[in-house]
């Protein structure tokens, strides 16, 4: 089993590659919006129990996927709401039933990634879609996160199409 951890910033594209990844490698698709909007649909954004629950339904779905040899591609937005051992835990859960995780990090330039912010496509899982709203998180540290395991791989995604993104990944780390 592999979990294919692809972390960035919001419209780095993070959601459209990873649906290329999974289609050209079989792997299963679970992003962060899944658990995101599950969660604050009950408790609001950041809250103790959203935080607790958000990575609650991460690690299950992470332990019960590694204990039955099932692959993900998993999206996932390093910010300051995610509790600085989650990772850890993660990589432990995946690691203790066999599995292998590998950290992709996807990066594009700042005025590539505020274009796309703004795209109505963003609309379908209630992403940020305000390019300004994102300037004034950013600034106030909203993506501040502990650093990230090195990655296995990290991909530009300014110039590059998000099928040739995932072809691009699946190539360099064997998974095609």
């Amino acid at each position: 089993m592999k979990l294919i951890f692809l972390h960035g910033p919001p419209g780095v594209g993070k959601l459209t590659v990873a649906r290329e990844l999974a289609a050209l490698t079989g792997y299963r698709l679970f992003h962060n919006h899944l658990a995101v909007d599950l969660v604050s649909a009950v408790f609001d954004f950041g809250t103790e129990p959203f935080v607790r629950l958000r990575e609650g339904v991460w690690l299950s779905v992470f332990r019960e996927a590694s204990e039955r040899g099932v692959s993900l591609v998993f999206t996932f937005n390093p910010e300051r709401t995610v509790r600085e051992g989650f990772v850890a835990e993660a990589v432990g859960a995946v690691e203790a039933a066999g599995g292998e995780v590998l950290f992709v990090e996807l990066t594009c330039d700042v005025g590539e990634l505020e274009r796309r912010i703004e795209t109505p496509a963003r609309a379908e899982f209630g992403k940020l879609r305000s390019v300004e709203f994102y300037r004034r998180l950013k600034g106030e540290g909203a993506f501040d996160h502990p650093p990230l395991p090195g990655p296995s791989l990290r991909v530009d995604t300014t110039g590059r199409g998000p099928a040739e993104s995932a072809r691009l990944i699946a190539e360099r780390l064997g998974l095609a």
